[in-house]
């Protein structure tokens, strides 16, 4: 285990290439996905006095314009990995291709030192591959592996290639992330808070940022402010996995504060909202600040399934949240509810039940399949039924997971699930 910040902010006068890679995977879909744990920590590394650069695989892959400042991206076929070959679903490398990565890096001045990140553990695939084309275009640089995978795989990582991983929690001045990096990019990124006061079975979330802590108003309505300015980006999508605890005296300044501002822009919450939070007053708040798009993260109306997610929802308060938020004005349309399906131990007739508690009172379900999250106590009792698990982490993929490695529902009986909410969303 590693923890690199002291180096960090020792290093100045450096040129340093950030580099997100491309994605390995059955699927992939822009719900506003940055690299924001790489963009703090350039913006740290440019305030040490150094020179950064940005290499975004899948933004610079983007092939066409979605709603709310998304974007279509570049995909090709690739040949699937020997444990996932068995899966009948096509894989691909999402973003950049081989030469496009290579065309791009070489626009940049030799680097000092290049930082790559990680997402999803089953996307290493990709990061491997990228560190390669790496090594090659510039040999000799050392390249730093960090982000979520090195973070949950430390001993796995130490496969990638990268001369130093780091897998701790970093102890950085992270005020400020470099997104001004982008160019053309038409949303922006926003973290109010690091870490969750939750704790659910199947979440890494603690793992990842075992302190739950809020970022400096001044700071956050700086970055918001920043990444609004250019004219271009006129949605913004809060990363927060607990945007609403606090919410008066945290959140909605904020709101006031961008309302005034900037009106007109969309805000959007791709992780889930906490039900029990969303109350009328909440909901009005949320609906006069420009809300489009709402998540609400009620994952299931078993009473096990919910104490297994920190027992933070009820099928009560979800009723509760949906009645305020149409009574604020939202349509159905802008409100998804998450339903957690594929969760050891979870029956295919509980998650039925729950799409059709969230169809019945008119709300719009979207399936969320599991995938074992190395370091939870779901993972472990995955592991046990699947012990490769272990060692492998693109066994992990949520695609192939479920409905095809652990047995806990047959395909037939996921599309099964996925038809029933669809109808519904489509409704």
């Amino acid at each position: 285990m590693s923890d690199l910040s002291p180096f960090f902010r020792k290093m100045t006068g450096a040129v340093v290439l950030g580099v997100n890679p491309p994605v390995h995977d059955f699927t992939f879909f822009d719900l506003w996905a940055k690299p924001l744990g790489l963009l703090f920590l350039l913006g740290f590394l440019r305030r040490q006095g150094n020179r950064v650069y940005l290499a975004d695989c899948i933004f610079e892959g983007r092939t066409g314009e979605l709603s709310f400042g998304r974007n279509a991206v570049k995909k090709t076929e690739i040949p699937k990995p020997a444990c996932l070959a068995s899966i009948p679903r096509r894989y691909r490398r999402f973003g950049l291709g081989e030469e496009d990565f290579r065309v791009l890096l070489g626009r940049f001045p030799a680097p000092d030192f290049i930082l790559v990140t990680s997402m999803m553990t089953y996307w290493y695939d990709g990061v491997f591959s990228c560190i390669d084309t790496l090594r090659q275009v510039f040999p000799g640089v050392p390249v730093i592996l960090g982000g979520v995978y090195a973070r949950l795989c430390p001993e796995h990582a130490k496969l990638s290639g990268a001369d130093m991983i780091q897998t701790e929690p970093m102890d950085l001045d992270f005020s400020l992330p470099a997104t001004d990096l982008y160019r053309g990019l038409r949303y922006g990124v926003l973290a109010t808070t690091f870490g969750c006061p939750f704790r659910c079975e199947y979440c890494a979330s603690r793992l990842l940022e075992p302190t739950y802590r809020r970022r400096d108003p001044a700071l956050v309505t700086e970055d918001a402010a920043r990444q609004l300015s250019s004219g271009e980006v006129r949605d913004l999508a809060f990363y927060d996995d607990a945007l609403l605890a606090g919410k008066e005296r945290h959140l909605f300044p904020l709101l006031e504060t961008l309302n005034e501002r900037y009106p007109g822009i969309g805000l959007h919450t791709p992780n889930g909202l906490h039900v029990r939070e969303i109350d009328d007053g909440c909901a009005e708040m949320l609906k006069k600040s420009g809300f489009q798009t709402l998540r609400l993260s009620f994952e299931s109306s078993d009473p096990e399934m919910q104490h297994r997610g920190s027992d933070k929802t009820s099928d009560e308060e979800y009723l509760a949240a949906l009645a305020a938020l149409r009574k604020a004005g939202f349509s159905d349309r802008q409100l998804e509810t998450y339903i957690l399906a594929g969760v050891p131990g979870q029956s295919v007739r509980s998650v039925e039940r729950s799409i059709r508690f969230v169809l019945e009172h008119g709300g719009k379900p979207r399936i969320a399949e599991f995938s074992p999250v190395p370091g939870t106590p779901s993972f472990e009792e995955a592991a046990v039924s699947l012990p490769a698990l272990r060692d492998e982490p693109l066994l992990s993929n949520k695609t192939a997971y479920s409905a095809y490695l652990a047995g806990t529902m047959s395909p037939g009986e996921l599309q099964v699930l996925k038809d029933m909410a669809k109808a519904g969303m489509a409704g």
